[in-house]
Order: C-alpha cells, then structure tokens, then sequence
C-alpha cells in the first residue's frame, strides 16, 4: 500500500509541472508495460500507476498504453488509447472506458518470449508526434533487458527530441545480483540512446526520493 501511494506523488508531483512549451498546453503519455516472462507479476503496479495518470490528465490530454513483446513496433499492442476530448464531462466518460479496458487487459495479459523495448519506443514516439502535445512523456515499466527474436533489427538511432522518457520499477534480475555491472550497463546503454536522440533521461525505483525531486 505504501508503494502505491507514493507512486501517486510521483505522478502528480510530475503533472503539476505544466508544459514547457507555450504554444501547446496538453499533454501527451504513452506508456510501454513489459509483458516478458515473470515480469508480468509487475503489471498490477504498472495497473495502478495507469489509474493515477488518468486521474492527473485534462480535457484535450492524450494517453496511449502498450504492451512490449516480440515485435513492438506495431499498432496491435497498443491495449488502450484516447485522445480526450475539450469537454470534461466527456473526458470523465472517455477515461471510465479507458480503465475498463486497462481492466481487461491486466486480467488476462500472458507472458510473451521476446521483449522489443525498441520497437515500443519507436511507437511511442511516433504516436505522440502524430497528437501534437505540449508535452511528450514515455513511460517504460520494464527491466529494460530487451530480448529480440532473430531477425529483428532494432540497433538504430532515436528521434526523441522533446520527448521524456522515464524507466519505471527496473528491477534487478539475477544474473544482476551476481554481476551489478549487468544492471547499471542496462540503465547507462538506455540512457545513451535516449539522450542521444535528443529526449531527457530519468529512472524511477525509489519512489520517495523521486517524489522529492519532481516538487
């Protein structure tokens, strides 16, 4: 329960920092939920940290949530997306419907074998573009290991200039305990290439610290 309710400050705490650019008010979240292996055990977090963005967006916000598996790259993994509409009473209803289906996903979601982190990004960004927003945030709920299938090529550049990106309860797997190294070569490669592309770069395990830093 404790991790809940500062997952709640996270966001809101990030939200009430506006949009930088004033030309464009809204904002815009598309967020990827790692759906590789045990990791989805996670997704019920990934479920609450969904229902505190929909709390915290506005009438003509966007928000787009995705699943990450074999091949990302692709409108099929999208799970839920909506453009809100002007009118809050018609946003109200937009984001029932939204939850509903976050849901049903998070009720039946299975285990995929491959984990194109990339090709989600690429996605993302590219859907968050196409609306335009004020501001441009990607979420990543994931160990950030990506595992590709063969014949995938994702070893490209990122556009994500104004975009950014935040790395959601990375969680350390085992061979990380064995080799810590392991997981900070993760976290370092992820940052590289986001910032690379131009997007700003953050990580958010230890909630309560965070909470701090977006006041």
């Amino acid at each position: 329960m404790k991790k809940r309710f500062l997952s709640i400050g996270v966001v809101a705490a990030m939200f009430a920092t506006g949009c930088s650019e004033p030309q464009a008010h809204n904002t815009g979240v598309y967020m990827l939920i790692d759906t590789s292996g045990t990791y989805t055990e996670e997704v019920h977090q990934a479920q609450q940290i969904i229902n505190v963005i929909l709390s915290r967006l506005e009438p003509s916000d966007a928000f787009a949530v995705a699943r990450v598996d074999t091949g990302s790259f692709s409108e099929r993994d999208i799970v839920a997306k909506m453009h809100f509409d002007d009118r809050p009473s018609v946003t109200n209803q937009q984001k029932r419907q939204f939850r509903e289906t976050i849901d049903a996903f998070v009720g039946n979601v299975k285990p995929s074998s491959y984990t194109d982190i990339t090709g989600g990004v690429l996605q993302a960004s590219e859907f968050l573009t196409e609306k335009n927003t004020g501001r441009k945030i990607i979420f990543i709920f994931s160990d950030l290991k990506e595992d590709l299938q063969e014949g995938y090529i994702r070893d490209i550049p990122l556009t994500l200039d104004g975009f950014d990106v935040i790395a959601l309860n990375v969680t350390k797997l085992r061979s990380d305990n064995i080799d810590p190294r392991e997981y900070m070569s993760r976290i370092n490669a992820w940052r590289d290439r986001v910032e690379d592309g131009g997007g700003k770069w953050q990580v958010i395990n230890d909630l309560e610290s965070l909470d701090v830093m977006w006041r």
